[in-house]
């Protein structure tokens, strides 16, 4: 009871100094119940979403996949013969059954060619409306479609693009392009998360995305009383025989979740993984809050073991703070997470995908886990301060307060240091010299974890020479201020460096990131430049394959020396060595692909794998399969025959563009595939004629007004695209690592308001011989922003080193180009000044108010 009256009493009359601290266990906790509560929300979204859209039993047509996807390589969905549902309505237990159509491989836009398509990544859905979507959309203004002249939208997506009853829309498929006009707008009953549906009637449905009338997609079925959904099955089963797809409601929403539960497991770790840095910066923070109270109470300590106080119970005075403050922040720490959560759906609602708080999904187990966590997180980190405090010894309360460091415990520390940092050096050249990639990998891995802990761990050694460097350049030319600034900086190098240490952490994720992202885009680009001999590419963002129509157009444009066509399908392969491998890729492209691309081969020519019957491999490939120039391989096409092709070249793995692709000709590939069922092209090339670049690209867009579901990109445009993808998926890690960033500037702020109540007497001192409140709240500032760049220096430089890495494993997949970006660096490096100085407002504000009488009179 002593014990926690003591702790209690101490929490208490630091809870200033203690606040900080508390700050950075509670932005970790959140950061983590936060991450549970939104993807438990998504789950709980998605989950009602499927179980209320999946009827009782599903039949799909063969080659649709579980999930109900309908993109086909032809553009169009898989359909079945609408015989089927009267085959249906006569098995037994069916109480009702109705054929729909749907497809998610259409294209909507408004009367001025703008997208009426989610910017989120959700599909775009556009079927027949049915007795099953009845049951999740309400219309709430207009009507159901009735005749090919109307379409009925959903509510969101009229908001979104202020659509009104009677404004014409237009479908695009791989059929043609259907025009309709609004006549009703529903509302969803469930969470929408994001996709735009569009509504048309059962026979416009069919001709607009099929092309055909009798067909169906789906057949939903709803089972009688008393008939479950699994004896349903078998008896639909039984009743329309083989070569149909039949699933449950449980078996269609499982699908469907797990098509999203992979996605949301990935965003799931990887934010949990930036809660885990935040966690690590934040254990700096602690370890140096408590580090320096047990030092500023060394007398203190030292008296009550000089009354009677043991060890232990100073031990566990000390580690009963760290509980109260772990208790405090991780409670504070839950209640923020749910707000957190709840900013990430109005997040996610601004880029379309919308999530009610009525779903808002708090698990038992997620306050349990941020509690557990920090509290965990919070004793752990104090640990070593208790066990210090524990050893004071009652001789310390005749002394000063602040104990001399233990030169011992330095020297091992300095020791350990230098093999963590040598052996994670080590890793870092043993992954740059690795062969394969996933050797590499390993490497790597090891080697960055090794060499964050020996810089670490180090970092008290590097802080006494590197300050002095920083404060030769930054502070001396300040004069006797600057001077001052940088003896506090290095007075004690170990918290010094714990400081910096944990704004390193951050720092150096960014650096390492922003060297393989900007590698990346330079290897592309000098990849480009090197092998695209085409001057336009022309294909669609959103995944749609380029219809016979559209790819007319672009070979009537002027101007225009060559049209490559460009097709991706699957076959069976039987391969010399008697293997069989099944639904393997393989590109059929028109002869002019050879000049349009410059595939780097190791043994034939690539032009003649276009001659007929023939085909290339990559080295790989060869290489597993026993296969030289000549060998032949049974390639059995998709919805096709089975031809026997000539391998006639052999091409480079390490290509970046194509990697691993295999190719044959069109026309090969019409020899053995019917018409109706050959794949449309994935993607078209173009080269201008010598001279009319500028007024080919201004044709072929001009071409392509009424299809503008593909866009015309030259090879600026397509570098810029490439690198704007990589730059907003950095930008998005850079978000993440800011809390981190967040709680390294905290700790800045704690160490300096720590240090200058440690320093009181000291700077009553300096104020009383004539030292001005303005300077010594720059002296505080500089030493702030020394220390900020000594983390800087020691994160960038590191990072630095984890990209160069990383890029000599990219180098193994073909990104050979190795490219510091030195504006980002620099102006990261300079931007950590201004941390530095902001971080250091507060400490400096308040150290110019002291009362310079009673600071010197302070014990």
């Amino acid at each position: 009871m002593t014990v926690m009256k003591t702790s209690m009493r101490n929490f208490y009359a630091h809870k200033g100094r203690m606040a900080l601290s508390a700050v950075a266990v509670l932005l970790s906790v959140a950061f983590v119940c936060g991450t549970l509560v939104f993807t438990d929300t998504m789950n709980t979204t998605f989950d009602k979403l499927f179980a209320s859209t999946s009827s009782d039993v599903t039949v799909s047509a063969k080659g649709a996949s579980d999930t109900g996807e309908t993109t086909s390589d032809n553009g169009k969905p898989p359909v079945m013969p609408a015989s089927v549902l009267g085959a249906v309505r006569k098995a037994d237990g069916v109480k009702s059954a109705e054929g729909t159509v749907f497809s998610t491989s259409a294209t909507v836009v408004d009367a001025d060619k703008d997208s009426l398509s989610p910017t989120s990544g959700a599909p775009t859905i556009v079927g027949n409306w049915n007795g099953n979507d009845a049951r999740t959309m309400e219309i709430t203004d207009g009507a159901a479609p009735k005749g090919s002249d109307q379409v009925m939208v959903d509510a969101d997506t009229a908001d979104k693009h202020h659509l009104k009853l009677g404004d014409e829309i237009g479908v695009i498929t791989a059929v043609g392009t259907h025009t309709a006009k609004i006549s009703g707008i529903a509302a969803f009953q469930v969470t929408n998360p994001g996709a735009a549906i569009f509504y048309l009637d059962t026979k416009t449905a069919q001709e607009a995305l099929v092309g055909e009338s009798n067909v169906y997609t789906n057949v939903n079925v709803t089972a009688a009383s008393g008939v479950s959904d699994v004896q349903l099955k078998k008896n639909v089963a039984a009743e329309i025989g083989a070569g149909y797809k039949v699933q449950t409601a449980k078996e269609t929403a499982d699908a469907n979740r797990d098509s999203v539960g992979g996605f949301l497991d990935v965003m799931k770790y990887a934010m949990l993984g930036f809660a885990g840095i935040a966690f690590l910066v934040g254990i700096f923070l602690i370890i140096n809050t408590f580090s320096m109270l047990v030092a500023q109470r060394t007398r203190e300590i030292g008296l009550m073991r000089a009354i009677g106080s043991s060890r232990k119970q100073v031990n566990r005075s000390v580690l009963a703070e760290a509980l109260l403050l772990g208790v405090v922040g991780s409670l504070l720490g839950v209640g923020a997470g749910v707000g957190i959560a709840v900013g990430l759906m109005k997040l996610m609602g601004m880029t379309g995908m919308n999530l009610s708080t009525d779903d808002l999904t708090v698990a038992w187990t997620t306050p349990v886990v941020g509690m557990v966590l920090g509290i965990v997180v919070t004793v752990l980190a104090a640990y070593l301060p208790a066990r210090r405090a524990g050893k004071v010894s009652p001789m310390a309360a005749l002394r000063d307060a602040g104990a001399p460091a233990d030169a011992k415990a330095g020297a091992v520390r300095a020791v350990i240091g230098l093999l963590l940092t040598g052996a994670g050096g080590l890793g870092l050249y043993l992954a740059s010299a690795a062969d394969k990639a996933a050797e590499g990998s390993l490497w790597l891995g090891l080697g960055v974890v090794l060499s964050l802990i020996g810089f670490v761990v180090i970092g008290p050694l590097l802080a006494g020479a590197v300050v002095r460097v920083l404060g030769a350049i930054v502070l001396r030319p300040l004069g006797p201020v600057g001077r001052m600034a940088e003896r506090n900086a290095l007075r004690n190098p170990r918290r010094t460096g714990a400081t910096g240490a944990a704004l390193m952490i951050g720092l150096a994720l960014v650096a390492c990131l922003s060297v393989v992202g900007s590698s990346m885009v330079a290897s592309a680009t000098e990849e480009l430049d090197k092998s695209v001999g085409t001057d336009f590419i022309i294909q669609s963002d959103g995944g749609q394959l380029m219809t016979p129509q559209a790819v007319q157009a672009i070979k009537s444009t002027p101007g225009l020396e060559r049209v490559t066509e460009y097709k991706w399908t699957e076959a069976d392969f039987t391969t010399p060595d008697g293997k069989t491998l099944d639904k393997t890729a393989i590109t059929a492209a028109d002869p002019t692909y050879a000049t349009d691309l410059r595939v780097e081969t190791v043994a034939g020519n690539l032009a003649d794998a276009y001659r007929p019957d023939s085909m290339s491999v990559h080295e790989k490939f060869a290489e597993d399969h026993r296969i030289t120039l000549g060998s032949k391989i049974a390639v059995a096409f998709k919805n096709g025959s089975t031809a026997r092709l000539t391998v006639r070249a052999i091409t480079s793995s390490d290509a970046v563009i194509d990697q691993g692709a295999m190719y044959t000709s069109i026309a090969t590939l019409k020899r053995y595939v019917p018409a109706d069922k050959l794949p449309l092209d994935d993607l078209v090339f173009a080269t201008a004629k010598d001279g009319q670049q500028d007024a080919a690209y201004t044709s072929l867009k001009s071409a392509l007004h009424d299809y503008p579901q593909y866009t015309v990109r030259d090879q600026t445009d397509y570098k810029q695209e490439l690198k704007d993808q990589i730059g907003q998926l950095l930008n998005l890690i850079y978000g993440l690592l800011a809390l981190a960033i967040i709680v390294a500037v905290l700790g800045v702020v704690n160490t300096l308001a720590l240090s200058v109540v440690e320093r009181t007497r000291e700077i009553g001192l300096m104020r009383a011989i004539g030292l001005s409140r303005r300077q010594l709240r720059r002296m505080i500032r500089m030493e702030s922003v020394v220390i900020a760049l000594f983390g800087a220096l020691l994160g960038l430089g590191l990072g630095m080193g984890w990209g160069a890495t990383a890029q000599q494993l990219l180098a193994l997949q073909g990104l050979n180009v190795l490219e510091i970006p030195w504006p980002t660096i620099i102006g990261v490096f300079i931007g950590s000044a201004f941390v530095g100085l902001f971080a250091a407002l507060i400490p400096a504000f308040r150290a110019g108010r002291m009362n310079v009488l009673n600071a010197i009179a302070t014990d």
